[in-house]
């Protein structure tokens, strides 16, 4: 199989970590459109910092010839003469919260230009069930003139990156795969057993692979939702819910979930695609979508309460000097892509409240690009009205917060990871 050569169509947080594991051991060539990403990638440089630098030099080529390692290009002239296709695009939602195939559509149309006969394409980005074979193939078989399961073929392997956790892997994460065929199922499954010793599960058809990956991240999605009800309703008791969920993990099958913001490009997307298609085929999703109107309005709650607590302390709220502790969607990872720390600051900033927002993961570039918001990678060594803990950064959990704090201020925990000088936390 190591004379096979691969194309990785799309190098993010998905394409990158895969195109470097496949090119230990065959050819392959990671295409992306992004000219800037291409360029910092060949220098050995990942911004993501998914890859490590000299893990990512380790596999670099300066030509996309067949001899194993990676190539990276935005010339599509690179990838002709590859026979796998593996897309690994984002699938964001619209601002209705509806699903937003265009990168899907998008990277098809490239590869339906150089699709030959024999050739398999593979998915990986998350889609609701049925997407890659309705949505997909139509635009594969237009753009190459070649027929679906005759000339060419596809496959889905949903991916299961975890940014920023450099334990799972993705060569440590049990991979799922289907197949168009049951043939081309077992060429996919052995493709992804070569480099991924986690194992793989071979599912039986596409469409179970999508829905498979999809409620994974929905189940995930109702779960968090679920005890950030409790933490509401905990709350107006006076009880501490941390304190309510350790006692109750002390059961053996309870699961170990905590109240937060549901932010990223997983947890926070993928259950509107569910959602989506559920409705199409006559059917309303009642628990999905409440799940995610619970965790969509969680950041309006979080500044509400921090609100309370600094009226309850008599600090004037109008020109308030607060500190925000984290902008990116999770702790120790450089992505801010659909991170809800947006929406405590955008209600803390209704108040009239002078905001300062410090991550040091965060490029403030990207931050003020996406959400027009100014962030310093830089402690502030000024004194604060209120503290909010919206990112439980490594740099955060040691630091010294009373000494940022007024003598009257508030220290806000929305991750519960603080264990001093906590005035109140979700």
């Amino acid at each position: 199989m190591n004379k096979e050569k691969i194309a990785i169509i799309g190098l993010g947080y998905v394409g990158l970590p895969l195109a470097r594991l496949f090119a230990t051991k065959y050819a392959v060539v990671g295409f992306d459109i992004n000219q800037k990403r291409v360029s910092e990638l060949s220098g050995g440089k990942d911004v993501t910092l998914e890859v490590e630098d000299h893990v990512l030099k380790a596999v670099l080529k300066d030509t996309p010839d067949a001899n194993t390692g990676l190539f990276c290009s935005y010339d599509i002239n690179d990838i002709t003469d590859c026979n796998y296709y593996i897309v690994t695009v984002p699938t964001p939602i619209d601002k209705n919260n509806r699903p937003d195939l265009t990168p899907l559509y998008k990277s098809s149309e490239t590869v339906g230009q150089v699709l030959k006969k024999g050739d398999i394409v593979i998915y990986e980005s998350t889609v609701y069930p049925g997407a890659t074979e309705e949505e997909c193939i139509p635009v594969l078989e237009k753009v190459s003139g070649l027929k679906f399961n005759e000339d060419f073929y596809a496959g889905y392997s949903p991916e299961r990156i975890n940014p920023g956790d450099k334990l799972h892997t993705v060569d440590k994460i049990l991979k799922v795969t289907a197949g168009s065929t049951p043939e081309i199922g077992e060429k996919v499954d052995a493709l992804y057993s070569s480099i991924i010793t986690a194992g793989t599960h071979l599912a039986p058809t596409i469409k179970v692979a999508e829905a498979a990956k999809v409620i994974e991240n929905s189940q995930r999605d109702i779960n968090i939702a679920f005890v950030n009800e409790l933490a509401k309703i905990f709350n107006l008791m006076d009880i501490d819910t941390h304190a309510v969920l350790e006692a109750a993990g002390t059961k053996w099958n309870f699961l170990p979930f905590k109240p937060g913001l549901v932010g990223g490009h997983c947890i926070g997307v993928d259950p509107y695609y569910l959602a989506q298609k559920a409705q199409e085929v006559g059917y309303h999703p009642e628990i999905i979508l409440a799940g995610r109107r619970v965790n969509d309005g969680m950041g309006q709650y979080v500044a509400s309460e921090i609100i309370k607590l600094m009226v309850k302390k008599d600090i004037k709220i109008k020109n308030a000097n607060i500190l925000v502790l984290g902008i990116t969607f999770k702790e120790n990872c450089p992505d801010v892509r659909n991170t809800k720390a947006v929406d405590v600051i955008s209600q803390l900033a209704s108040y009239g409240t002078a905001i300062t927002i410090h991550d040091p993961w965060a490029n403030p570039v990207e931050v003020k690009h996406e959400y027009n918001l100014k962030t310093t990678k830089e402690l502030p060594q000024e004194k604060f009205d209120a503290i909010v803990l919206t990112v439980a950064h490594n740099e955060f959990l040691d630091m010294n917060l009373k000494a940022l704090l007024n003598t009257n201020g508030v220290l806000y925990d929305v991750k519960g990871v603080l264990m001093e000088g906590v005035t109140g936390r979700l």
